[in-house]
């Protein structure tokens, strides 16, 4: 179980996050929603290191980690996808891909993930030596995951994976998260296309100006009426 308690973090006198405190059971999907500038993207920094918190504690398995530095929360599992890629432009898709792997030093268990990574994004696996920044942006994005995915994660956090994405992309990556949710990999996943996280996660927590403002099962919260007027244009999912 991952969880953060009565998380607060500030940026000079903003309070970026107030009081948050959200629950990830172990291999489910859990999804963040919110309108631009509510917190997402701090939350899932914070959680892994990235930011450091005011207040609150961020807890794995009933441990705190919140002193952690971010490649010893990488070394318990928890990885993270950034939004808008940050892929290595002038690298090829394989040494970007091999940059996540940089706390594994095991060479077979390496060949192992790349092989189970390629079975996944055949793609990448075709791309292995070109530029990534030659790449189409559906493709950056798979080449991301992947790099987040190389370190076997427990935890894999998603920030805006569809962001930019062309439909047909878009659903790719549903059915990825999917996939590793059935896997066994426990999946946060902030998200601004509101409807299409609610379908594909279990628990959903909702963000407005760095406060939890509404929790729940997600197929729940896609039928309320204040997520369907905030977040899905009034209309029933």
């Amino acid at each position: 179980m991952l969880e953060t308690t009565h998380l607060c973090v500030d940026y000079g006198g903003v309070h970026a996050l107030r009081d948050v405190s959200v629950q990830v059971p172990d291999k489910s999907v859990v999804s963040i929603i919110g309108a631009n500038g509510a917190g997402k993207s701090t939350l899932l920094k914070t959680i892994v290191g990235l930011h450091r918190q005011s207040s609150g504690t961020v807890l794995l398995d009933g441990q705190d980690i919140s002193r952690l530095k971010p490649h010893e929360r990488l070394d318990l599992g928890i990885a993270l996808c950034p939004e808008g890629r940050r892929l290595f432009p002038d690298l090829t898709v394989y040494d970007n891909i091999r940059v996540g792997a940089y706390r594994m030093r095991d060479s077979k268990l390496f060949r192992q993930r790349l092989e189970f990574l390629h079975e996944i994004f055949p793609r990448v696996a075709e791309r292995g030596q070109q530029i990534a920044s030659s790449l189409s942006g559906g493709e950056q994005q798979m080449v991301a995951i992947a790099r987040a995915l190389i370190s076997q994660p427990r935890i894999l956090m998603l920030d805006e994976p569809t962001l930019g994405l062309a439909p047909k992309l878009i659903l790719e990556v549903a059915k990825l998260v999917q996939t590793l949710h059935s896997q066994g990999v426990t999946v946060v996943m902030v998200e601004q296309n509101a409807k299409l996280a609610l379908k594909i996660s279990d628990q959903a927590f909702v963000l407005e100006t760095g406060t939890v403002t509404l929790q729940g099962r997600s197929a729940d919260l896609l039928q309320s009426d204040a997520v369907q007027n905030a977040y899905l244009g009034g209309q029933a999912a």
